[in-house]
């Protein structure tokens, strides 16, 4: 495999005892998938961290399984998990209409969606539900561990491609806006709304500071403003802010008034 520079994501989940390992609850129908899961997650984190450049703090521990959306709904009411990797498409129950029936644990736990592919009425579903994080099954490995470590520090992850679609689902069902609708909208300054344009379109912090030859850091500085701007906690709610309240629009020409 190749070895992939180090990155600065660690587990932040506060509801977890420091120094314990993330419980996770593994369900998909395919048995090798989630063996193969299994495999990764049991992984030292040492040998996660100089392999795929992820740091994951203490960890994982895998605390059950399930190939069902029946299946699942037991496991997670017993195992209590921290964590709960659920594939879209299981058989007799889908993974959606198992989150349905796990509505009071669906606030107790951080869930990531499993896809090979997804439509926008289950994407939309999915982001009703509450699901945290979706991953589309064919992504690269250190994907999977960016978005486990993402959500359990308390955000929202997507892939470039599931963010893309995400906006357009939010530019086909947002209604036009009023005639104030322009007025309230956040000042930003022409660098912020540079950096704004390639979040929507799914670029990552270190992809948009090698566009403007600038450090991550200095990114996640405009973020941050924007983020205080507009209210909003993570890349993905300022993304689809953005498109909602078409922030990306020119501003309207202020007329003038001659004497």
């Amino acid at each position: 495999m190749n070895r992939l520079p180090a990155s600065s994501i660690e587990l932040q989940d506060q509801a977890r005892e420091p120094g314990r390992p993330v419980r996770v609850v593994l369900a998909d129908d395919e048995c090798m998938f989630r063996v193969s899961l299994r495999h990764l997650l049991t992984v030292p984190p040492s040998v996660i961290k100089d392999v795929y450049g992820v740091h994951v703090g203490p960890g994982f521990e895998v605390v059950g399984e399930a190939g069902t959306g029946e299946e699942t709904i037991a496991v997670v009411r017993s195992a209590k998990p921290d964590l709960l990797l659920i594939d879209l498409c299981m058989p007799r129950m889908t993974g959606l209409e198992a989150l349905c029936e796990l509505q009071d644990y669906r606030n107790k736990m951080r869930i990531i969606l499993l896809a090979g592919l997804i439509d926008r009425p289950n994407l939309l579903s999915a982001v009703r539900l509450g699901v945290h994080g979706l991953v589309v099954k064919a992504s690269a490995t250190e994907l999977l561990f960016e978005a486990i470590v993402a959500v359990m520090g308390g955000r929202c992850w997507s892939g470039q491609t599931l963010m893309s679609d995400l906006v357009e689902l939010v530019r086909t069902l947002s209604l036009p806006p009023g005639p104030s609708a322009h007025q309230s909208r956040p000042s930003l300054t022409p660098r912020e709304r540079e950096v704004l344009a390639l979040v929507v379109a799914g670029c990552s912090n270190k992809e948009i500071a090698a566009k403007f030859s600038v450090s991550e850091e200095t990114i996640k500085h405009h973020l941050t403003r924007m983020f205080d701007k507009v209210g909003a906690s993570n890349r993905l709610e300022l993304a689809l802010f953005a498109v909602h309240h078409r922030l990306l629009e020119e501003e309207p020409a202020i007329p003038t008034t001659t004497g």
